[in-house]
């Protein structure tokens, strides 16, 4: 009875099918209007299965899409990196040793620093290959870093300005008296510039510069403010500097050779 009421149906609906079909087909042959519709109906029923079939691709095509702009972020990242990195050598370049005749200046990245000693020391990722020497000085925005003791192939070794046996030439103002700067063996910033002449006159703010009285550096490196002064051993002023670099931040940095150091040199011997 069941298989009876079964197949009843079946031929039912295969009948509805057909005289639906046979409608629709007397439909569009004899009204144009009714032809156009049935037309935009189709039409849009294909729309509809195509773009749900397109959103299915696009969906399944999203992973190799994200992996294509991730790869290409990346990319775009490692260019900017490059472009940053060039940029912030050129300023340390460009801020301390702009338009300084007679030296060479030759830009490096410090690779290590020590700073919890009183002989202090820096390593620089450039020696002689990339024409480093010996006897130079090195210097970043914030005025003197160090100078150059010792050099290999793509590395040099300096001595700190934070070093008990570092001193350097420096004056106070731009046309003070000139005196020996020296870390002053306690303060991040701290310096002393000592043996100025009783007669030397200066003000508490006053900016400290590189004398250019050494071979190793130019003159007019800003080097930091004068602050307290005191006479020592009644026979010369001592002056305490507050230091504009940062030994805590140094990174890029810049080497800088008197070119005319050798034949100076000769006449001191």
């Amino acid at each position: 009875m069941k298989r009876q009421q079964f197949v009843t149906r079946l031929v039912s609906f295969a009948v509805f099918i057909i005289l639906e079909a046979a409608s629709l087909c007397l439909i569009t042959n004899n009204s144009s209007l009714q032809r156009i519709w049935v037309s935009k109906a189709g039409h849009s029923f294909m729309g509809t299965v195509w773009g749900a079939s397109q959103g299915i691709r696009n969906y399944f095509s999203l992973s190799e899409t994200n992996k294509q702009l991730s790869q290409e972020n990346y990319e775009l990242r490692r260019e900017l990196d490059k472009a940053n990195v060039q940029l912030r050598q050129m300023n340390a370049d460009s801020a301390v040793v702009s338009s300084r005749p007679g030296f060479e200046m030759i830009p490096a990245e410090v690779v290590k620093i020590s700073r919890n000693k009183q002989h202090n020391y820096l390593i620089l990722n450039k020696g002689y290959a990339d024409g480093i020497k010996e006897n130079s000085g090195v210097v970043a925005r914030g005025g003197v870093i160090g100078i150059v003791d010792a050099i290999s192939e793509h590395h040099c070794f300096a001595f700190s300005f934070q070093n008990s046996d570092v001193s350097i030439s420096a004056r106070i103002g731009s046309e003070g008296s000139s005196g020996l700067l020296i870390w002053d063996g306690i303060h991040n910033a701290g310096a002393i510039l000592k043996e100025l002449p009783l007669q030397s006159k200066y003000s508490p703010g006053d900016t400290v510069y590189t004398s250019g009285h050494s071979l190793l550096f130019p003159p007019d490196i800003p080097l930091g403010i004068a602050g307290k002064a005191k006479v020592v051993n009644g026979a010369t002023n001592q002056v305490s500097v507050s230091l504009f670099q940062d030994f805590s931040a140094i990174r890029y940095v810049t080497v800088v050779h008197n070119d005319a150091f050798d034949e100076i040199e000769e006449f001191m011997e």
